[in-house]
């Protein structure tokens, strides 16, 4: 299932979400330019590293720098635990950076509208924080970056389906041969997310898998649970409610 948009009006321009979305953009077309480019820099073997893969070793969060709270080579010029941030506005590929943005265009400027833009924001650092931290408890040996929006974009879904759950979200469905566009309350839609990366987490444990599914499962409740805090006081949490058709 692929959400495609939602017909809820976000009641203001949703400034932060607009600049996250360049943000990474800007950030990935860097990357791009990176590519090719090789440098003086080489691995244990003796291979020359590439510039952008240089860029990603030293702004992505690599579980081993941050839980031993040691930068190793390619270091960087500022503390370690920074990456914990940097590493959201990374990512490794079209489809990468072209997913995450999508969710976040979907769903990040209605929760925005319930928190307004400046507290909307540290909870984007946030949610991103504490999804990346879940992914290091498992995987504190770790020597691959983590990088990307998703942890931080777990965090809104998990706040918009305490918002908004009954919310109809138009999705491409396909299922070999049945493809069809159907309406899908957010409830719906964002728990089957939240279910699979929960059965697809043990893949995640010790880093293997290539997926963070962890810090998906942190960045979702950790939203989940924070929108009581950064949601304006006359916004109701309606999961909880009944329903009246």
């Amino acid at each position: 299932m692929i959400p495609l948009r939602d017909y809820r009006p976000s009641g203001a321009i949703p400034y932060i979400t607009y600049a996250l979305i360049i943000i990474n953009g800007l950030v990935f077309l860097y990357q791009v330019l990176l590519q090719g480019q090789p440098s003086i820099y080489h691995d244990a073997l003796g291979h020359t590293i590439s510039k952008a893969d240089i860029f990603i070793y030293q702004y992505g969060l690599i579980p081993r720098e941050v839980s031993h709270l040691q930068d190793l080579p390619p270091l960087i010029p500022f503390p370690i635990w920074v990456t914990i941030f940097t590493s959201m506005f990374l990512h490794g590929s079209i489809l990468h950076i072209g997913g995450n943005m999508l969710y976040l265009w979907i769903f990040g400027d209605n929760v925005e509208g319930a928190m307004g833009h400046l507290k909307f924001f540290v909870f984007y650092l946030l949610c991103g924080a504490l999804a990346a931290l879940s992914q290091v408890l498992v995987s504190i040996n770790g020597a691959n970056p983590i990088i990307g929006a998703s942890g931080a974009i777990a965090g809104v879904l998990g706040a918009y389906i305490m918002l908004f759950p009954y919310s109809r979200i138009l999705t491409l469905v396909f299922f070999f041969f049945f493809i069809r566009f159907i309406e899908i309350p957010a409830l719906v839609i964002l728990g089957f997310w939240f279910v699979y990366q929960l059965l697809l987490a043990p893949m995640g444990l010790g880093g293997g898998g290539g997926v963070a599914f962890f810090a998906h499962i942190g960045g979702f409740l950790s939203g989940a649970l924070l929108v009581y805090i950064f949601k304006k006081r006359y916004v109701e949490i309606q999961l909880f409610h009944k329903r009246h058709y």
